[in-house]
């Protein structure tokens, strides 16, 4: 069973909610964090992004990981940051396209990451990992969350919204893109036990976003205990745990930019030996996927080629893996390895990913131009998908999940002390 933890929350302080909260560190480039530092110096970039104020030397240089330091110290010291007096769950709600999304803010183990009762279901990477192992290390707080998922029967999801629905919130902040993001504390003992014993029945949590985060944390407890300064702090780290019911999944979709030295007709005629091949006569390339019925028992996948497009089906093997039953994994093995000769899609410079809610037309608009040579839009996976993944204990290809809704990063953080 899982443990989740109040924490005594640094947030900032009322007057500084609009400006302090920020992306995540990793879905913005350096350039773009300078650019956003330019425009709003209170931002939280300048902590988690600190190499976009040193972009003359190697993000990774000991300096960077100072300059964190010093720009998280600077920021408490002028007034920027207030901390809870007591430790505290938070409940975060985020309205996007009019629709509310409820999650509990709490730490939650190390040790229960370890030993898998939080289950994984991707591969994390060494330099990614030893970025946040460090940053985290530096400026000794968790400034972004985990996106965990639990299974729910209705209970915990309704109980979360019944708090929240019976408090003002703490904190609020309007995103570029207009979505209300709000921060509610649970301070009330009897709050905190109640959701407490709540989660105490529930088996495992699921990473959904934030591998890396997670594991760098359990990387800094493993330092700082063979260094001998370990605390209970580090011990945890801090999430937004979201049922898996209440969630968006969107498809992650691949541009390819050649087809292997086969033309458009040849590349056809090599699909229609694994999938049967259909030519759609109207897609609404306005909409963020195109729309299917799907039981389960079909692979579906679209190709958008020299101005057209196809969907590809094929009948899902009953007897497959989890793995196996998903449609990244059948366009991966027969597609990009057998005819594209694409082999390892994380690293090879001939396949692009575009995921998210964003409009079939911008993710054909490089294939319209001729930077790419065809698009494959893949379906949504479904929560369930991925957790029938993670208790099998195996690893999803890269790319195949885009979760929604985004969190940001400064709403609450958690301090190692």
């Amino acid at each position: 069973m899982v443990s989740v933890y109040p924490f005594t929350g640094l947030r900032p302080a009322p007057d500084a909610y609009p400006s302090v909260p920020s992306v995540p560190y990793d879905v913005i480039s350096a350039e773009e964090a300078a650019a956003e530092i330019e425009k709003n110096e209170r931002s939280l970039l300048r902590v988690i992004r600190p190499d976009a104020e040193l972009m003359d030397i190697d993000p990774h240089d000991d300096r960077v990981y100072a300059r964190a330091a010093k720009m998280f110290a600077k920021m408490k010291a002028e007034g920027l940051f207030q901390e809870d007096d007591t430790p505290s769950f938070y409940i975060y709600q985020i309205t996007l396209g009019g629709e509310l999304f409820t999650g509990l803010v709490s730490c939650v183990s190390v040790e229960e990451y370890n030993n898998d009762t939080i289950k994984k279901h991707e591969l994390t990477r060494y330099d990614k990992e030893e970025d946040r192992t460090r940053h985290i290390d530096a400026v000794s707080a968790h400034t972004g969350q985990v996106f965990l998922l639990y299974k729910d029967s209705g209970l915990i999801h309704k109980t979360l919204v019944s708090i929240a629905a019976a408090r003002t919130p703490d904190g609020e902040y309007i995103s570029a893109g207009g979505n209300l993001h709000r921060i509610f504390r649970v301070a009330d003992p009897a709050d905190v036990a109640a959701i407490t014993a709540l989660f105490a029945e529930i088996p495992n949590l699921y990473i959904a976003d934030g591998h890396h985060r997670a594991k760098s944390s359990a990387n800094v407890l493993e330092r700082r205990t063979s260094e001998g300064r370990a605390t209970p702090d580090a011990e945890k780290f801090m999430s937004v745990l979201f049922a898996h019911d209440s969630v968006r999944i969107y498809g992650y979709h691949r541009l390819v930019r050649d087809l292997a030295g086969m033309n458009a007709d040849q590349f056809l005629g090599d699909l229609a030996l694994r999938f049967t091949v259909t030519p759609l006569k109207k897609v609404d390339v306005s909409k963020n996927m195109i729309p299917v019925k799907n039981d389960g028992s079909m692979h579906i996948i679209h190709l958008y080629l020299e101005s057209q497009w196809y969907e590809l089906t094929r009948p899902v093997d009953p007897s497959a893996d989890a793995i196996s039953r998903l449609d990244v994994s059948v366009l991966q093995e027969l597609v990009l390895d057998d005819m594209l000769a694409i082999f390892d899609p994380r690293g090879d410079p001939r396949i692009s990913f575009v995921g998210g809610i964003a409009p079939l037309a911008d993710v054909i608009k490089d294939v319209d131009n001729g930077e790419y040579s065809a698009a494959f839009i893949m379906q949504p996976v479904t929560a369930q998908q991925v957790i029938d993944v993670a208790d099998a204990g195996l690893i999803m290809p890269p790319k195949s999940t885009w979760f929604e809704p985004k969190l940001l990063s400064g709403m609450v953080i958690h301090e190692i002390r």
